[in-house]
């Protein structure tokens, strides 16, 4: 039998020296794509037994055409880039890294919130501009004892609810399991009832269609002319336009976003033309150290599924018992 082939479709980083040392062992090829563009995969994913992709679109089209896929690993947490229904159905497990950037989103919704909070990102627009006064920031309020609302309580949402409090903040959670937001000694919170009571919001949840668009107008009303927005999760999770809205009204004071939905947001969209937005473009996963982590796990997963054993994290688990995967070892 042939050495495996791994196509790459795309990495934030340069090189797959990385992954390239973690699949040696299975004796494993990889391809790497120049565009990620879908005609591209589609003809570069017929000879592959796997794929590893980061941001670019594993289309129904793209995994149809795998003639011998095996696996599709995911750089990261979610897998919405991935036409996970359509590999489930050709019996081709999806694997991902749900856990290998914590502390870079925290740290950064933290340095998001602190600046919000003290209009950081408004006077360093002022001081270039000239303006050396205290107007462009004010009012600022003191950070501790304020609320913050924490939507989201997985790895990256418990983070932030420790390191929040450690900070001073009072801290109530949205979560799916109110029992283990309570276990874990913070307040639950159904989520109008945390927009109406919070000072800030961060968003920490994966892009599902329970929480597509969960941030809407009656949320954004419900929070007031004196909260913060946070978003470093997914773009989709809210609705830009009412967004838009609610900042050029007065009705949110604030928003900082990591995330859109497309991205690029079009230059002339009106979030972008609003200085109530702070805005950075999807970097909060990064740091030297979490890159390396990110694309060891991720060769791990792959080359784990090429060896006959299970990887670390299957998305559509339930294919483990299917025959095929049967006799994957632990």
């Amino acid at each position: 039998m042939a050495n495996p082939t791994v196509l790459v479709t795309d990495t934030p980083w340069e090189g797959t020296e990385v992954e390239e040392s973690v699949l040696d062992p299975v004796g494993a090829k990889l391809v790497r794509a120049e565009s990620g563009a879908e005609d591209e995969l589609v003809a570069l994913v017929r000879d592959a037994d796997a794929i590893l992709t980061c941001f670019a679109r594993v289309t129904p089209a793209v995994v149809a055409a795998g003639r011998r896929l095996r696996v599709i690993g995911r750089y990261g947490v979610g897998t919405d880039n991935i036409a996970v229904d359509e590999a489930t159905r050709r019996g081709i497990l999806v694997t991902n890294v749900p856990e290998y950037c914590t502390d870079e989103v925290v740290e950064h919704a933290l340095g998001l919130l602190l600046s919000l909070a003290r209009g950081i990102h408004r006077y360093d627009r002022a001081v270039r501009d000239g303006d050396w006064s205290l107007e462009p920031g004010v009012p600022i309020r003191r950070v501790r004892g304020r609320t913050l609302g924490v939507v989201g309580f997985g790895t990256i949402g418990r983070q932030m609810a420790a390191r929040a409090r450690a900070l001073g903040l009072e801290v109530i959670v949205h979560g799916r399991d109110p029992e283990a937001v309570t276990t874990a000694g913070f307040e639950p919170a159904a989520l109008l009832e945390l927009a109406r009571r919070a000072d800030f919001v961060s968003l920490h949840v994966p892009l599902t269609v329970e929480t597509r668009g969960m941030v809407d107008a009656d949320f954004l009303a419900a929070l007031g002319p004196d909260s913060y927005l946070i978003n470093c999760a997914r773009g989709g999770v809210i609705d830009h336009d009412a967004l838009a809205q609610a900042l050029a009204a007065g009705t949110v004071r604030g928003a900082a976003m990591d995330v859109f939905e497309p991205e690029r947001l079009r230059a002339d969209h009106p979030l972008l033309a609003s200085d109530r937005l702070l805005a950075t473009p999807h970097v909060a996963y990064y740091s030297a150290e979490s890159m390396r982590e990110l694309a060891r796990a991720a060769a791990e997963n792959v080359g784990a599924v090429l060896a006959g054993r299970r990887p670390a994290s299957t998305v559509n688990a339930e294919l483990l018992s299917d025959p095929r995967w049967a006799g994957l070892s632990p």
